[in-house]
């Protein structure tokens, strides 16, 4: 079966207060146990702030180091999860779920086949 990343993307700022948040996570956990008992759920996880990246960048025989987001936005990936699922159709509908439970966009994505697969 073929995985896919779903991207949540947040605004930037401030988390919201727990009486917004704690219902939206009560909503998250059940999505992530529906996927589970469905044999979708590969790996999932939330990130720190983007002020918390560094970022790694080669140049000639040195690797430069940064501090701080890649890229500045008004928005980051505030957490991803890993499924398989067994079409593009599939996949997005587990999209649609964990979207309903967020409330924020979400990304899916297909990952490639390696040459090991």
């Amino acid at each position: 079966m073929q995985q896919y990343l779903l991207s949540i993307y947040q605004p930037d700022g401030d988390p919201p207060p727990p009486e917004v948040l704690d219902p939206i996570m009560r909503d998250v956990e059940a999505v992530k146990a529906e996927l589970r008992e469905a044999g979708a759920w590969v790996f999932s996880g939330g990130l720190h702030p983007p002020s918390t990246a560094t970022v790694l960048r080669a140049k000639d025989d040195e690797v430069l180091t940064t501090d701080g987001p890649y890229l500045e936005g008004k928005e980051h990936i505030g957490g991803f999860t890993v499924i398989r699922a067994p079409d593009l159709d599939a996949a997005l509908e587990w999209g649609r779920k964990l979207a309903r439970a967020v409330t924020l966009p979400i990304e899916v994505r297909p990952f490639q086949h390696g040459g090991s697969e």
